[in-house]
């Protein structure tokens, strides 16, 4: 019996790869994903702090809005008191609605992915030619206002259709984070050449383990020091990538930045002994490596 497959990459187990170090010579690379989204009021797609009524569904779009108006703003003051670069994953609305926090993050030097338009919809429910703008839409309004066209995308909710790799690989960018099927970068055919695979974490994340799971602040902490620290030893054998998702409406709220900053502390007291950076120069560094270095297709 023959599956289906998406015929972007082949199976290759992480045990046998070639090894290298990321550019300060260590081997574990760390990176924030902070999620910064905006949503339309009475409609669409949006995470729920409690079942939503009939629209407008006032609860819950307060309780996200939260995040853009006190939630990233706390977090923007974590991350410069631990020193510490984040990737912005961002709803290119973002720059109508909430500007001077963009502008506050940009002043930082972090780092702008494509995020999609709005967390409002998915992409991969479009037709190729609709899905094509919504890319264009979003990587236009970024790149006016960051100054350069984003490297990288996530899609909004992580929704892909079969025809997204390409789309993005044509469109210019160079990496996305929507697989999730490794610890370390891995190349993607397309269409018409290949894109990197950069781990983004499913499990590090805090939407599907506070909001799907149910769990609290403290336990994501946790989990997140735990991870830090297994892939630290794991790391002596070879270079891996953990990213941590986070969203301002959630680790935003005060209890649970409280144990953000215990987790993000711990990881910030190791940074003799791993690469602390952004998403895309992650990506940068795999894409420069020797050819056969990362695992997939060749150029």
């Amino acid at each position: 019996m023959k599956l289906s497959t998406h015929g972007r990459y082949d199976y290759q187990p992480i045990v046998g790869r070639p090894v290298y170090d990321w550019p300060n010579g260590t081997r574990l690379a760390v990176y924030l994903g902070l999620n910064l989204e905006h949503f339309a009021f009475g409609e669409g797609l949006g995470a729920e702090l409690a079942p939503g009524g009939p629209q407008p569904d006032i609860l819950n779009f307060a309780w996200r809005d939260y995040g853009n108006r006190v939630g990233a703003w706390r977090m923007l003051e974590l991350f410069d008191e631990l020193s510490l670069p984040c990737s912005v994953l961002a709803n290119s609305t973002m720059y109508d609605y909430a500007p001077a926090l963009m502008r506050a993050f940009q002043a930082r030097g972090d780092e702008i992915v494509g995020h999609g338009r709005s967390n409002t919809e998915r992409q991969g429910t479009l037709a190729p030619e609709a899905e094509a703008a919504l890319i264009a839409e979003a990587t236009e309004i970024l790149a006016r206002h960051a100054g350069k066209a984003p490297a990288g995308w996530l899609g909004p909710w992580i929704s892909e259709s079969p025809h997204t790799p390409d789309l993005l690989q044509e469109a210019g960018y160079r990496y996305l984070l929507d697989w999730c099927m490794d610890d370390q970068p891995v190349w993607m055919r397309t269409r018409t050449g290949r894109i990197l695979a950069l781990p983004y974490p499913q499990e590090l994340n805090d939407i599907p383990m506070i909001v799907g799971r149910k769990i609290g602040g403290d336990a994501f902490a946790d989990m997140i020091i735990d991870n830090f620290d297994e892939m630290l030893t794991q790391s002596k054998a070879m270079p891996l990538v953990m990213g941590i998702a986070l969203h301002p409406y959630l680790v935003g709220q005060p209890y649970r930045l409280r144990h953000l900053r215990r987790a993000l502390g711990h990881i910030a007291k190791h940074r003799a002994d791993i690469w602390i950076s952004t998403a895309g120069a992650i990506a940068e560094h795999a894409a420069a490596l020797p050819p056969g270095t990362v695992p997939g297709s060749r150029p």
